[in-house]
Protein backbone atom coordinates (compact mmCIF):
# COMPACT_ATOMS: atom_id res chain seq x y z
CA UNK A 1 0.00 0.00 0.00
CA UNK A 2 2.90 2.33 -0.71
CA UNK A 3 0.86 4.10 -3.40
CA UNK A 4 -1.92 5.12 -1.02
CA UNK A 5 -3.08 8.67 -1.69
CA UNK A 6 -2.92 11.23 1.06
CA UNK A 7 -5.29 14.13 1.42
CA UNK A 8 -4.24 17.47 2.88
CA UNK A 9 -5.97 18.38 6.13
CA UNK A 10 -7.38 21.60 4.66
CA UNK A 11 -9.00 19.64 1.83
CA UNK A 12 -10.47 17.16 4.30
CA UNK A 13 -11.86 20.00 6.41
CA UNK A 14 -13.34 21.68 3.32
CA UNK A 15 -14.98 18.44 2.14
CA UNK A 16 -16.49 17.88 5.59
CA UNK A 17 -17.75 21.48 5.57
CA UNK A 18 -19.25 20.90 2.10
CA UNK A 19 -21.05 17.78 3.32
CA UNK A 20 -22.43 19.45 6.44
CA UNK A 21 -23.38 22.69 4.69
CA UNK A 22 -25.04 21.12 1.67
CA UNK A 23 -26.96 18.71 3.89
CA UNK A 24 -28.25 21.64 5.95
CA UNK A 25 -29.08 23.77 2.92
CA UNK A 26 -30.95 20.90 1.26
CA UNK A 27 -32.92 20.35 4.46
CA UNK A 28 -33.83 24.04 4.80
CA UNK A 29 -34.91 24.26 1.14
CA UNK A 30 -36.93 21.07 1.53
CA UNK A 31 -38.65 22.31 4.69
CA UNK A 32 -39.51 25.67 3.14
CA UNK A 33 -40.76 23.94 -0.01
CA UNK A 34 -42.86 21.32 1.80
CA UNK A 35 -43.93 23.07 4.99
CA UNK A 36 -43.64 26.74 4.11
CA UNK A 37 -46.87 28.54 3.67
CA UNK A 38 -47.63 30.27 0.40
CA UNK A 39 -47.11 33.60 2.18
CA UNK A 40 -43.52 32.67 3.07
CA UNK A 41 -42.76 31.57 -0.48
CA UNK A 42 -44.26 34.75 -1.89
CA UNK A 43 -42.35 36.94 0.57
CA UNK A 44 -39.14 35.32 -0.64
CA UNK A 45 -40.23 36.15 -4.21
CA UNK A 46 -39.00 32.79 -5.49
CA UNK A 47 -40.88 30.87 -8.18
CA UNK A 48 -42.13 27.41 -7.24
CA UNK A 49 -39.71 25.61 -9.56
CA UNK A 50 -36.60 27.15 -7.94
CA UNK A 51 -36.79 25.24 -4.64
CA UNK A 52 -36.80 21.75 -6.20
CA UNK A 53 -33.88 22.70 -8.46
CA UNK A 54 -31.88 24.08 -5.53
CA UNK A 55 -32.71 21.00 -3.42
CA UNK A 56 -31.37 18.75 -6.19
CA UNK A 57 -28.25 20.92 -6.54
CA UNK A 58 -27.55 20.73 -2.79
CA UNK A 59 -28.04 16.97 -2.72
CA UNK A 60 -25.87 16.56 -5.81
CA UNK A 61 -23.14 18.69 -4.14
CA UNK A 62 -23.34 16.28 -1.21
CA UNK A 63 -22.82 13.34 -3.58
CA UNK A 64 -19.93 15.15 -5.25
CA UNK A 65 -18.21 15.82 -1.92
CA UNK A 66 -18.45 12.13 -1.03
CA UNK A 67 -17.08 11.28 -4.48
CA UNK A 68 -14.10 13.57 -3.85
CA UNK A 69 -13.51 11.76 -0.57
CA UNK A 70 -13.32 8.59 -2.64
CA UNK A 71 -10.84 10.18 -5.08
CA UNK A 72 -13.35 10.47 -7.95
CA UNK A 73 -12.46 13.31 -10.30
CA UNK A 74 -16.06 13.61 -11.49
CA UNK A 75 -16.93 14.95 -8.03
CA UNK A 76 -15.09 18.18 -8.80
CA UNK A 77 -16.66 18.57 -12.23
CA UNK A 78 -20.10 17.73 -10.82
CA UNK A 79 -19.65 20.42 -8.18
CA UNK A 80 -18.72 22.90 -10.93
CA UNK A 81 -21.82 21.93 -12.91
CA UNK A 82 -24.22 22.23 -10.01
CA UNK A 83 -22.68 25.58 -9.08
CA UNK A 84 -23.35 26.77 -12.64
CA UNK A 85 -26.97 25.61 -12.38
CA UNK A 86 -27.36 27.37 -9.02
CA UNK A 87 -25.84 30.51 -10.54
CA UNK A 88 -28.45 30.52 -13.33
CA UNK A 89 -31.30 29.84 -10.88
CA UNK A 90 -30.14 32.61 -8.55
CA UNK A 91 -29.88 35.09 -11.41
CA UNK A 92 -33.31 34.13 -12.70
CA UNK A 93 -34.97 34.71 -9.31
CA UNK A 94 -33.49 38.21 -9.12
CA UNK A 95 -30.50 37.88 -6.82
CA UNK A 96 -27.97 40.63 -7.64
CA UNK A 97 -25.04 39.57 -9.82
CA UNK A 98 -22.46 40.44 -7.12
CA UNK A 99 -24.09 38.09 -4.62
CA UNK A 100 -24.47 35.38 -7.25
CA UNK A 101 -20.79 35.56 -8.21
CA UNK A 102 -19.82 35.16 -4.55
CA UNK A 103 -21.34 31.69 -4.82
CA UNK A 104 -18.44 30.73 -7.09
CA UNK A 105 -15.95 31.22 -4.26
CA UNK A 106 -16.61 27.64 -3.15
CA UNK A 107 -15.56 26.28 -6.54
CA UNK A 108 -12.40 28.41 -6.55
CA UNK A 109 -11.47 27.36 -3.01
CA UNK A 110 -12.10 23.70 -3.79
CA UNK A 111 -9.90 23.90 -6.87
CA UNK A 112 -7.16 25.61 -4.87
CA UNK A 113 -7.34 23.06 -2.07
CA UNK A 114 -7.15 20.22 -4.58
CA UNK A 115 -3.90 21.72 -5.87
CA UNK A 116 -2.10 21.91 -2.51
CA UNK A 117 1.14 20.01 -2.64
CA UNK A 118 2.11 20.73 -6.27
CA UNK A 119 3.40 17.38 -7.65
CA UNK A 120 1.56 15.34 -5.02
CA UNK A 121 -1.68 17.26 -5.10
CA UNK A 122 -4.91 15.53 -4.27
CA UNK A 123 -6.24 15.63 -7.80
CA UNK A 124 -4.34 16.09 -11.04
CA UNK A 125 -6.73 17.90 -13.35
CA UNK A 126 -6.56 17.11 -17.03
CA UNK A 127 -4.84 19.34 -19.57
CA UNK A 128 -8.26 20.43 -20.79
CA UNK A 129 -9.05 21.96 -17.40
CA UNK A 130 -9.05 25.75 -17.30
CA UNK A 131 -5.83 27.11 -15.87
CA UNK A 132 -7.69 29.64 -13.76
CA UNK A 133 -6.09 29.23 -10.34
CA UNK A 134 -2.55 30.39 -11.22
CA UNK A 135 -4.04 33.62 -12.57
CA UNK A 136 -6.34 34.12 -9.58
CA UNK A 137 -3.62 33.49 -7.02
CA UNK A 138 -0.77 35.15 -8.96
CA UNK A 139 -0.61 37.94 -6.37
CA UNK A 140 -0.90 35.75 -3.28
CA UNK A 141 2.18 35.68 -1.12
CA UNK A 142 1.01 32.74 1.00
CA UNK A 143 -1.85 30.37 1.60
CA UNK A 144 -1.91 28.72 5.02
CA UNK A 145 -4.26 26.28 6.64
CA UNK A 146 -4.34 25.36 10.29
CA UNK A 147 -6.56 25.14 13.31
CA UNK A 148 -9.67 25.13 11.11
CA UNK A 149 -8.80 28.38 9.35
CA UNK A 150 -7.68 29.22 5.83
CA UNK A 151 -5.49 32.30 5.55
CA UNK A 152 -4.61 33.91 2.21
CA UNK A 153 -2.17 36.82 2.09
CA UNK A 154 -2.17 39.03 -1.00
CA UNK A 155 0.81 41.00 -2.26
CA UNK A 156 0.25 44.79 -2.22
Amino acid sequence: MADAKSRHGCLTAWLVLMIVTNSGIALVYLLVYLLGTEAIRQSLNVPGWAFPVLIVCSLFNLVCAVALFRWKKWGFWGFCGSSAVALVVNLSVGIPIGSVLQGLVGVILLYGLLQIGKENNSMQLTDSAPQLMPKLFAHCSSVECGEGQLKVEVDP
